[in-house]
């Protein structure tokens, strides 16, 4: 009896892990998207966060944020190319924020994804 109930237990607790799991990553990507999706949206947000510390260190040493020709220019950070989405960049002395769009066909991909200097990831 004692077997039949830590096997219950196990199974319970294995369920509500995996329905946590299923949650969490429903929040990084919208409902109903592919595994594809995840790992492109996951990259493009890591390509993000590369070029806002990019900046970010540019700024300390200069004073103020670059465009992202002059990140490529100083070597601190190259710009990657991903298929199906653009990135661009909108810097002032003290802000700045990176921009990725995406032009492909899945409906469930973002269509806009930035980072700002305070490092916060959005998705439009």
């Amino acid at each position: 009896m004692g077997r039949t109930l830590g096997f219950v237990g196990l199974i319970i607790v294995v369920g509500i892990g995996g329905y946590l799991s299923m949650n969490q990553t429903a929040q990084i990507t919208p409902v109903g998207s592919n595994p594809k999706t995840t790992i492109n949206v996951t990259a493009v947000q890591n390509d993000l966060l590369a070029m806002a510390n990019a900046e970010r260190r540019y700024w300390a040493t200069n004073a103020k944020y670059a465009s992202l020709d002059e990140l490529r220019r100083s070597g601190d950070v190259p710009i990657p190319s991903r298929q199906d989405y653009t990135y661009s960049a909108d810097a002032s002395d003290n802000a700045f924020t990176i921009v990725a769009t995406y032009s492909g066909a899945d409906p469930h991909a973002p269509k806009r994804i930035s980072v700002d200097q305070t490092l916060v990831i959005t998705t439009n």
